[in-house]
């Protein structure tokens, strides 16, 4: 394959959402992705085997007072990241699109919540969400979820007693993952074991969602292709080609008359920049200079309380049973104050994140195993997800180092702003009297890390202050798009995946209305 109508870089969420809805309305769409093919069926829970769909790509360097968990946040292979996320589908809230206007601080979007809402909804109709909307107290205006809640085991029912107790609410969890059959996918078996990617479908990761429409529109995806550049024509103002090398060490060209870039929050930033040239001399797209710049990360934290009965803390969802927003940030006006979302009763396993083993790194030998036996009947957990603001400094840049293809690699320099770790500080006070509420008869909580990867290529109505338009589309070159949460301006106190791909969905009905102008010859 040497020319598509639509190259699309990454086979994630967004990058395979984007391929199906181009693909079906007759256009020649061709997905590079530089990790293996994988089926549904290639998936295995365990914990080890899940460090397969994690990053294993070319190193990323973190640098920062907060080094972002790169490896584990990314994903390597069909699916992406998505292939192993937690399923997790908030929305934004109103406010968190107009943080710079109501709060003088971080950004604000080149779109309201209004914008993004009938996506919201038509996804969520599409694919499937399982959740109550109306206890749902926080969530923004929008069509009720079209599954019911998936089932609270022992551990979120302990746990949410602490929050009643201390007058708190608790909604069921929104998730993409089916509390019953829902078109031709089946209803969830509550093995918890999402981390690991779910085989039967009952998630939605993009194989199980996208897979058999890409393979019936003919959508080709390359994989073991690593893309090295974009190259322009010589007006610089419009994409030509992606140079990749293939899995055999060959280098190739693929011409295409628009090209998306969906390859994550950092790699993204790295193509651009590798990809500079005479007209672009500091990096494709890159006239505002940010390019890299305004990455976030979420602060996070996991807190733990052992019980004196069984929580039943294998049953469920990785992602958690509850959540609870009512230390939200509001939309008051006013100075910034980030809140956090409670995500409470997460499926636990041996070990990775989240596990058994982890929540007490300080115990080793015998004081682990009577832990050990203890937390694997006992043991509730929820954590806490903060709200953080997007900064200059934090940024993704090239490193002096080069990859086997000679491509230099990406360095990511993140660190977390005073506010942020206030909000951590909240949560883990907060968190720690909840449990402690619920009866937990020990509670502590890990230290501090960073979730999920934003921002990056941000988004926004100026040129000089943003790198692309409301629909992705780069400022300076106008056939080359940018999808995922690197668009991301701010990034609320919420899982990002769902406004990830309302915002891939928007982008792809105004490709398809665009075309016309967009296939122009360079």
């Amino acid at each position: 394959m040497s020319e598509a109508d639509i190259a699309i870089v990454g086979s994630g969420a967004t990058g395979t959402l984007l391929a199906a809805r181009l693909a079906a309305k007759g256009h020649k769409v061709v997905i590079l992705e530089g990790g293996p093919n994988r089926a549904l069926s290639d998936l295995v829970s365990s914990t080890v085997w899940s460090r397969r769909l994690k990053w294993g790509g070319s190193p990323v360097r973190v640098a920062g007072k907060d080094p972002v968990a790169f490896p584990f946040e990314a994903g390597w292979g069909r699916g992406g990241s998505a292939l192993h996320h937690y399923a997790c589908w908030f929305r934004l809230h109103r406010e968190d699109f107009a943080v710079a206007s109501l709060h003088g601080a971080g950004l604000d979007w080149p779109m309201r919540y209004e914008d993004l809402r009938p996506y919201y909804d038509a996804l969520q109709a599409e694919i499937g969400i399982s959740g109550d909307a109306q206890l749902e107290v926080w969530r923004p205006p929008g069509d009720p979820y079209p599954m019911p809640p998936q089932p609270v085991f022992r551990q979120g029912q302990l746990i949410a007693h602490g929050f009643e107790k201390r007058g708190q609410r608790v909604a069921p969890l929104p998730m993409a993952i089916n509390s019953v059959a829902y078109n031709g996918r089946p209803a969830c078996i509550q093995d918890g074991w999402c981390d690991a990617g779910c085989p039967t479908g009952a998630l939605a990761n993009p194989i199980a969602i996208y897979g058999e429409t890409l393979q019936r529109h003919g959508v080709e995806t390359l994989y073991d292709a690593s893309v090295l550049r974009i190259t322009t024509g010589a007006s610089g103002k419009r994409a030509q080609a992606v140079e990749y090398v293939n899995g055999q060490g060959q280098r190739r060209t693929l011409h295409a008359k628009a090209i998306i870039l969906a390859a994550f929050a950092v790699q993204n930033p790295r193509l651009l920049l590798n990809s500079a040239n005479a007209q672009h001399p500091d990096g494709l797209a890159n006239s505002s200079g940010l390019v890299g710049h305004y990455l976030m990360s979420h602060g996070a934290v996991s807190l733990y309380g052992m019980f004196n009965e069984p929580t039943d803390n294998h049953l469920g969802r990785t992602g958690g049973q509850l959540f609870s927003q009512d230390s939200y940030r509001t939309g008051t006006p006013g100075p910034y104050k980030p809140g956090y979302t409670f995500r409470i009763g997460n499926a636990l396993k041996l070990a990775d994140i989240g596990g058994i083993a982890n929540a007490r790194v300080d115990l080793c030998g015998a004081a682990l195993t009577e832990f050990m036996r203890k937390a694997a009947l006992n043991l509730g957990t929820m954590s806490a997800l903060c709200d953080s603001l997007p900064a200059v400094a934090n940024r993704v840049e090239l490193s002096p180092e080069k990859d086997r293809h000679d491509a230099a690699l990406a360095r990511v320099v993140h660190s977390l702003s005073d506010d942020t770790r206030g909000a951590i500080a909240a949560a883990t006070e907060e968190g720690k009297q909840l449990l402690s509420a619920a009866g937990a008869s020990e509670v502590w909580a890990a230290p501090p890390r960073t979730e999920h990867l934003m921002g990056g290529t941000v988004m926004g109505k100026d040129p000089a202050r943003s790198v692309a338009n409301a629909y992705g589309q780069t400022h300076d070159v106008e056939n080359l798009f940018i999808a995922g949460p690197g668009l991301f301006p701010t990034c609320g106190a919420v899982n990002p995946t769902f406004t990830a791909l309302a915002l891939a969905a928007r982008s792809a009905d105004y490709i398809l209305a665009e075309w016309s102008g967009l296939r122009q010859a360079a």
